[in-house]
């Protein structure tokens, strides 16, 4: 059984790690926090007393679980958005402020630091860029193996598919980042 530490110090290590891997998955900011805030709690009140050893396998399955959760519930909320749009005022208004508003953020952000902060930050962007243009499996398999470093037997358990399905779906994506990544002129 994992002590409470154990537990908490598990959730610190891998929250910035999964906050990235649900960004990519929902492309929103504020939904992959609240994912990944959902997928933590889920972790605590359900798995807590579990060994500290089986924690990382039980959260990524929790996470993608909570991703997926989130799509379903999107695609019933578009439902009735379409249904109902043509009643009243339009909603875009403010989705376009969400969108100036974390463009606004991420300036502020690269206007204050030093200029090779701002070369790597657009250099980590383009790639963010090319990740997320992935199809949702592979990109979950690369993310899984080589952001999140499980190993191809720890993915496939997380994903609910073959080995054999990881490693195509990796191959598959490293191929396509570095096609991608060479037309933008990044030499790898």
């Amino acid at each position: 059984m994992a002590t409470d530490k154990e537990l908490s110090d598990f959730l610190e290590n891998v929250e910035r790690r999964a906050f990235k891997q649900a960004v990519y998955a929902v492309r929103k900011d504020e939904s992959a926090l609240d994912i990944v805030q959902d997928a933590m709690i889920k972790l605590a009140e359900k798995y807590g007393d579990k060994p500290a050893a089986e924690l990382p396998m039980l959260f990524q399955r929790i996470l993608q679980t909570t991703i997926l959760d989130y799509f379903r519930r999107e695609k019933v909320r578009n439902t009735w958005v379409t249904l109902f749009s043509g009643m009243g005022s339009s909603k875009d208004g403010e989705d376009d402020f969400d969108i100036l508003e974390s463009f606004a953020e991420e300036g502020s952000e690269a206007a204050e630091s030093s200029a090779d902060k701002v070369e790597r930050q657009q250099m980590l962007e383009l790639i963010d860029n090319e990740v997320q243009k992935l199809p949702a499996r592979q990109r979950e398999a690369f993310l899984m193996r080589y952001w999140q470093d499980m190993d191809v037997a720890e993915t496939a358990e997380a994903m609910g598919c073959s080995e054999g399905s990881v490693k195509t779906h990796c191959s598959r994506a490293t191929h396509a980042l570095a096609a991608s990544l060479k037309a933008l002129g990044i030499k790898l």
